[in-house]
């Protein structure tokens, strides 16, 4: 996938590497419920405060995971974690291509584009894109497939908007 040059380039190996430590995904656990602090994902985990630093840092580092720094009434300022958004990784593996995609408008918080939601749909169309990125031209087909059903799609809700409105 071709990145603009004002995107951050997120390594493959990276999200790979992310995603395949159990460790990583049960920290991200904790974060889909709430920001925390390095010592609280520590104490929930009964890992040691150095190790979670580390995986935290990896993690921002792709962009998964933000921080912030908050003040506490008393005592130092503390680090926040957050995983302010939904991270859609689809592996695409066959006989001839190994792909790995992701929603980079996700995975960059930075970036000026509307999100766009995740899911099975979306995870589709970012690895046709990839696709027809690498040379594959036989997915261009496959994307104006994509394209006939989103508009019968866009059709059929438009379809049901207007039969409301007359309704009501």
């Amino acid at each position: 996938m071709e990145h603009n040059q004002n995107q951050q380039d997120v390594d493959m190996e990276a999200i790979l590497d992310v995603m395949g430590c159990k460790t990583r995904r049960d920290i991200m656990d904790l974060l889909r419920e709430e920001p925390r602090f390095v010592s609280e994902i520590s104490q929930e985990l009964q890992i040691g405060q150095k190790a979670i630093i580390e995986h935290l840092r990896a993690m921002e580092d792709v962009g998964i995971l933000t921080s912030s720094t908050k003040k506490v009434v008393r005592g130092r300022p503390r680090k926040y974690y957050d995983m302010p958004n939904d991270v859609n990784v689809h592996i695409t593996i066959t006989k001839n291509s190994f792909n790995v995609s992701f929603s980079e408008d996700l995975l960059n918080p930075h970036n000026d584009i509307k999100q766009l939601p995740s899911g099975d749909e979306w995870s589709k169309l970012l690895d046709i894109e990839k696709r027809i990125d690498q040379g594959h031209t036989e997915a261009i087909e496959e994307l104006k497939a994509q394209i006939r059903l989103y508009d019968n799609l866009k059709e059929r809700a438009e379809y049901i908007l207007e039969r409301t409105y007359n309704r009501y």
